[in-house]
């Protein structure tokens, strides 16, 4: 699998992209559920896209000196720990996908009751999702970093952290610092006080002196760094209250702007950090819908399946038929996260028939993105207490036309998509240019730049778009409680056994008795059944 990093230059009067280079790093997948990337691929990713652009800049008679500040803008909870002393990554990155934590995970729920639950401070549920479980794993399961933490040479971050430190010098004087939206995805971080709390770091048991100093979003030498989703609320100008976004990439992120005061949930979203575009500007929050998997399903469908040999097909696979006709995909490859967060959930594709081909499996899958994000937008409507009467657009699957009007039809209102779907970097490049001594990016409501979008509209009835919807929540209920961490051999009556359980050495289907298949007298056997290598009929 191969995800994309990139490096764009934007001008800062009119919001026009002037140059961009992309590249592909690879995702590792060492372990069932494990997702990690190599950190110096990372770094040298963004040092190729740096010389690409600039070089693209030259051919366009563009002076690189115009460039007046960098924005850095990443995955949010992807964890990595390195050696200050060396400049060496002590661990591959463990991306926000990874599942690897779940008994950790677990084993914190057991520890603490619910009055006592760390959410209240950090907006968050304890989830595989976040940083600070990553980081635990990290500590307790891998050598060289349990060295370096015990032996004071170790610096835990996330994506950004990392290539600050590396730009900024390394371990000859690198800088270690992230900013708030990537601070409050760890869950060692306080969404009140802006600032690592001690109590949640006892909680994790984690040295505060290996986490980065914490700055607002422009504070970093004159550049900004955001969390990807707070740069593409800002690319979105969404800076006022009740404004929102959703960002369709590996997964999809909802994120509804809130204004200064924290709203906290109740109905499975997260609350989380906004931007801060200041040291002595308010912080903004929002409240926040993340689904895992959205364009992750079509790789799925491409790199492991094999039915469209590039993502850019599956939409005309998809129109082909122009439904799903029953067919329902529920890709809960990593659990299920908003509103949900069931990490006991695994993917299911339900209502085949004889009648069923690849191409209703493409439409099912778009269509799975687009009922996920209606879970998350309705979840969204009651804690903010006001419906969204539009949604705004971004992120690279936005580009699939059928998926924008799927989208509309589902959730029976407007869908507005810039025409420029990479907002993320948008969103980082005008932070970056109206930082303090910067000051060449405006953002104030009246100047700020209008981009022009296109508007889907729904299509459908509404009563055809409930009846659909109601069906994926069913299926969705099929997928629950899938897999689990209980011991499954035992010689009682477990799924496997010694007694009576399905695969056993007793009556179980599959077993050395009676079972239907079996070294016995089952239909399928060594023995006397109907199929065996004795006197059955085969």
């Amino acid at each position: 699998s191969v995800i994309n990093r990139f490096t764009s230059v934007f001008d800062s009067k009119t919001a026009e992209l002037l140059s961009h280079h992309q590249v592909g790093i690879k995702q590792s997948f060492p372990k069932e559920g494990w997702v990690e990337e190599d950190p110096k691929e990372i770094l040298q990713s963004v040092y190729e896209c740096m010389e690409r652009t600039c070089e693209k800049l030259g051919q366009l008679n563009i002076d690189i000196s115009n460039i007046k500040a960098v924005g850095v803008t990443n995955q949010r909870e992807t964890t990595l720990v390195w050696d200050k002393e060396t400049g060496e990554p002590l661990y591959n990155a463990i991306v926000w996908l990874d599942l690897r934590t779940q008994s950790t995970v677990e084993s914190l729920y057991l520890s603490i009751s619910l009055s006592l639950s760390p959410q209240h401070k950090t907006g968050l549920p304890i989830s595989t999702y976040f940083s600070a479980v990553k980081l635990r794993w990290l500590m307790d399961n891998v050598e060289e970093v349990a060295e370096a933490v015990l032996t004071h040479r170790a610096m835990f971050g996330t994506v950004d952290s990392w290539l600050i430190w590396c730009l900024t010098g390394g371990k000859s004087g690198g800088v270690h610092v992230t900013d708030v939206t990537n601070a409050s995805r760890t869950m060692l971080f306080n969404i009140h006080t802006l600032d690592w709390d001690p109590e949640l770091c006892k909680y994790f048991d984690v040295p505060m002196e290996i986490l980065p100093q914490v700055k607002s979003s422009s504070e970093i030498y004159g550049s900004m760094c955001l969390g990807d989703q707070s740069a593409a609320l800002v690319g979105q100008m969404c800076f006022q209250d009740g404004q929102a976004k959703n960002t369709y990439g590996t997964g999809c992120f909802l994120l509804r702007n809130t204004g200064i005061k924290p709203v906290m949930s109740d109905h499975g979203l997260l609350t989380t950090l906004a931007y801060k575009l200041g040291k002595d500007s308010p912080a903004h929050y929002a409240l926040e819908g993340s689904v895992a998997i959205a364009g992750a399903v079509v790789r799925w469908l491409k790199d492991n399946l094999g039915i469209i040999q590039s993502s850019a097909e599956i939409e005309k696979l998809a129109g082909d038929v122009g439904s799903s006709y029953g067919c329902y995909f529920v890709p809960a490859f990593s659990g299920l996260y908003a509103p949900y967060w069931e990490p006991s959930a695994r993917g299911i594709i339900c209502g085949l028939t004889q009648f069923t081909n690849r191409s209703h499996l493409a439409f099912a899958a778009l269509e799975a993105v687009c009922f996920q994000t209606r879970e998350i937008l309705e979840a969204m409507n009651q804690d903010y207490g006001v419906p969204l009467t539009q949604l705004q657009v971004d992120g690279g699957m936005t580009s699939n036309r059928l998926l924008m009007q799927l989208q509309a039809d589902v959730l029976c209102i407007p869908v507005v998509k810039p025409s420029m779907s990479e907002t993320t970097a948008l969103g980082a490049a005008m932070a970056a240019g109206a930082a303090e001594g910067v000051g060449v990016w405006s953002l104030t409501p009246g100047n700020l730049t209008t981009i022009p979008t296109d508007k889907y509209q729904p299509l459908i009835n509404p009563e055809e778009s409930e009846f659909r919807y109601a069906r994926w929540k069913k299926a969705v209920q099929k997928a629950m409680n899938w897999e689990t961490t209980e011991p499954i051999i035992s010689n009682g009556n477990g799924p496997v056994s010694n007694g009576n359980g399905p695969v056993s050495n007793g009556n179980g289907p599959v077993s050395n008795g009676n079972g239907p298949v079996s070294n016995g007298n089952g239909p399928v056997s060594n023995g006397n059944g109907p199929v065996s290598n004795g006197n059955g009929e085969h």
